[in-house]
């Protein structure tokens, strides 16, 4: 906490301490002359305690609504329907904390690039949407995207089956009916499309998404992709690996007929931005680009493997696009900017006013009572959330991504 601002000279310190001797104060002696009100958002914004408070809301609201989902379940056999839509007004609870701190606490805009005359249908059909997987937030891109439209309860993922033990947003992916996979075809054959067939009778808009690259771009796992490229005789990518086809074709196959389109979104940030989801939560804004096509189921082909060749197709337009991009800095069609909703804010605060008050009274009385044992036992549970926190900043970061291109994997990089 006593780095400052990055770029910024360190700002003198006072440390206080309270007569009680119990608790200690460090106060920086800002120099107003070099001080600006931007300056003290962006300190305010990098600090720890504000990120506790971030997780707690959270971490606590999210084991409610998880709670409230596990009771919906008696109205599965009775009401399915009903039982859909409260858990995707419930999940609306979790998935948009995340979007807030987006859109409202890190100030990121995303604009997306598309055909002006296909824009009014995008929030009011369904689609599958194939987006690359490239960077640390781009699911958070992809989830505001799905708030601007007003469909975010609804969104669907096509995810690996580990994440549905992931407390919070895996139990909620459960009771909304995400897609799980194993990513071992033979297994995930008659499982995924099982899943997906429950999916043609779903009483609200949803966006399917689908990472068809399997796992985030890294160089090492770009070398092994384009070397399995090379055997199979397809063309090389630049900035993007190979996609593995079988669980887009089933998924289209599944889906046709209640999905009128999909869309092919490639994104990307401006000025070489890297973004993180540390970044998003230290407040630091981001400038997010989307190119978003919209293409009609028709147009894809019903064969297994002409789908496969579609989608290699579509790949290397993408590729092409996103060169397009880093030459010049903007994607074809027709830049805009959705609005910004006020729901997830709204939402976060209802939160924050129902669990903050409580809980800094806890903290006061535990802190005034003075017992060593309280304060070591208050010391304890600080530093496991601290821990907790860098544990759930670390599942999205790519180095801690899969294990494709690994020697053990390699022979797994199959379609």
């Amino acid at each position: 906490m006593s780095q400052g601002l990055p770029g910024k000279r360190r700002f003198p310190e006072l440390w206080i301490f309270l007569p009680s001797g119990n608790i200690l104060l460090r106060v920086f002696i800002f120099e107003q002359k070099h001080l600006h009100a931007m300056d003290l958002i962006a300190l305010l914004k990098s600090q720890f305690l504000c990120h506790l408070i971030f997780f707690y809301v959270f971490i606590a609201s999210g084991l409610i609504v998880n709670i409230i989902q596990l009771f919906t379940l008696v109205l599965w056999p009775i009401n399915k329907q009903l039982f859909r839509k409260i858990n995707c007004r419930l999940s609306y609870c979790i998935s948009s904390q995340l979007v807030m701190l987006l859109e409202w606490w890190s100030g990121t805009e995303c604009t997306i690039y598309t055909d002006p005359h296909v824009y009014p249908k995008y929030g009011k059909e369904n689609a599958i949407v194939i987006l690359n997987h490239k960077f640390e937030i781009d699911f958070l891109c992809g989830w505001s995207l799905s708030e601007r439209l007003g469909i975010l309860g609804n969104s669907k993922v096509l995810a690996k089956k580990e994440l549905a033990y992931v407390p919070i947003i895996g139990w909620m992916w459960y009771f909304t009916e995400m897609i799980f996979c194993t990513r071992k075809w033979e297994q995930d054959r008659q499982t995924v499309a099982k899943s997906l067939l429950h999916l043609r009778d779903y009483p609200e808009k949803y966006l399917f998404l689908i990472h068809c690259e399997g796992t985030r771009f890294t160089e090492k796992k770009h070398q092994i992709s384009m070397q399995v490229a090379q055997a199979k005789g397809l063309p090389s990518l630049k900035h993007h690996l190979l996609p593995r086809t079988k669980g887009f074709a089933i998924t289209v196959r599944c889906l046709r007929g209640v999905v009128p389109a999909v869309y092919d979104c490639t994104l990307n940030f401006r000025n070489n931005e890297n973004p993180t989801l540390l970044g998003v939560l230290n407040g630091k804004k981001y400038h997010a680009d989307c190119y978003v096509r919209r293409i009609p189921m028709e147009d894809i082909p019903d064969d297994d493997d002409q789908c496969s060749a579609w989608l290699h197709k579509l790949y290397q337009e993408k590729d092409a696009f996103q060169e397009e991009y880093y030459r010049t800095g903007v994607f074809p069609e027709t830049p805009k900017v959705p609005p910004r909703r006020p729901w997830a804010l709204l939402n976060w605060l209802f939160w924050a006013s129902l669990l903050l008050y409580p809980f800094f009274r806890f903290l006061v009385s535990m802190v005034s009572s003075g017992s060593s044992v309280t304060l070591a036992s208050f010391i304890v549970v600080f530093c496991m959330a601290s821990m907790g926190v860098r544990w759930m900043i670390g599942v999205t970061e790519i180095d801690k991504g899969s294990a494709y291109g690994n020697s053990d994997n390699r022979h797994k990089q199959s379609d």
